[in-house]
């Protein structure tokens, strides 16, 4: 997953050997949406009779015990070896945080998001190569990543399609020209690990471990491939908001959106969970350390794991990383497949982009 700070020195810097250096499994979690059967955005979020009042708009998540990782052969080095992992029940966010409960906590609380301030090239060069040159003042300006679909693109060049937007943040998606007036119901996009922290402190919650959120996208369907079973994202109706078509320049739209779409716009997993998969990709609580699953092997099996002490991703090992689960509305399996339920993807804490969101659990 490219991160902030990385496009940032990529895109204005002109730093190409970092970005020839990128795997195509590390590019940005890529991919676009589509998806039909709709659910009503309208109704309440609260869902499954027996909710406790004060977690409305949250289910339960029974605890149990699974193989954690890569299924079949689609994994990917780090989603490896599958190990035995058991978990406490928790209650979680029945769909991912959406742009009218975010804004209700930055009513709240006056909240200035990551996106909307000016980047600070002292705290940003610490987590990039020694040497890397300064970017030019003009670029170190309050900005995010967005989205552009491209007329031709080669899938080992990320910055192709992504563009560090001025403006661009929460509150304006594809950038200062652009609203979310209309769109309450759509997932808040755009959020830092930090931003994510901030809400859940707010609202008495916390982020998920990354076993709480993969044992919750399985849905109590041990084994299979992603949230609904084993059926391809392709086939059938659709199930998720995803990237239908040639990924990054022609999105047919199947299944009914072109970017986002609002919460609840398909069918929940077994546990009663919306966009698990797809939509946007969700922060984890956990520090990204691409060998943890082998460091888990050892000890298993291992009860409600918090994730390694510290963060390394050998792609950019000076990066301070946090996991990022789920996939977004640009997953396609051409480029990535990110709605797998072992998927596993990270960026910097600072990041934020158009794909990029959260939800929060709670403990019983």
């Amino acid at each position: 997953m490219a991160n902030r700070k990385f496009i940032l020195v990529v895109l204005f810097a002109g730093i190409q050997l970092l970005v020839a250096a990128q795997r195509k499994d590390t590019l940005p979690a890529c991919c676009i949406k589509s998806v039909p059967a709709r659910f009503p955005v309208t109704a309440a979020l609260s869902t499954a009779a027996g909710v406790p009042q004060g977690r409305e708009g949250m289910v339960w998540v029974p605890g149990g015990t699974f193989s954690m990782g890569g299924d079949a052969n689609q994994g990917l080095d780090d989603e490896y070896p599958k190990h035995t992992v058991t978990v406490k029940g928790f209650y979680m966010d029945a769909t991912e945080v959406t742009n009218e409960q975010f804004a209700a906590f930055v009513r709240a609380t006056g909240y200035v998001t990551t996106a909307e301030r000016k980047p600070d090239w002292a705290s940003i060069s610490k987590e990039l190569p020694p040497g890397t040159p300064r970017p030019p003042d003009s670029m170190l300006v309050a900005a995010s990543l967005v989205f552009r679909s491209p007329q031709a693109a080669s899938l080992d060049d990320y910055s192709q399609w992504w563009q560090w937007q001025a403006g661009a943040s929460w509150r304006h998606p594809q950038g200062p020209q652009s609203s979310i007036l209309g769109k309450e119901h759509l997932p808040v996009v755009h959020i830092s690990f930090e931003d994510a922290q901030a809400y859940c402190r707010w609202a008495g919650k916390r982020l998920p471990t990354e076993a709480e959120w993969e044992w919750a996208a399985r849905g109590g369907l041990p084994g299979a491939l992603y949230p609904w079973g084993n059926e391809g994202v392709e086939d059938g109706k659709p199930k998720t908001n995803s990237w239908q078509g040639k990924f990054p320049v022609q999105n047919t739209g199947k299944d009914g959106f072109d970017r986002l779409a609002p919460v609840k716009s398909f069918a929940p997993n077994g546990y009663g969970l919306f966009d698990i998969a797809g939509n946007v990709w969700e922060w984890c609580a956990d520090y990204y350390r691409y060998d943890y699953y082998e460091l888990l092997r050892r000890s298993a099996p291992v009860a409600d794991p918090k994730g390694p002490e510290q963060s390394f991703d050998p792609e950019e090992p000076y990066a301070v990383k946090r996991v990022i689960r789920g996939g977004s509305f640009l997953c396609n399996d051409s480029y990535c497949s990110g709605y797998r339920v072992s998927r596993r993807m990270k960026s910097t804490e600072d990041s934020s982009m158009e794909h990029l969101g959260f939800r929060c659990v709670q403990d019983e």
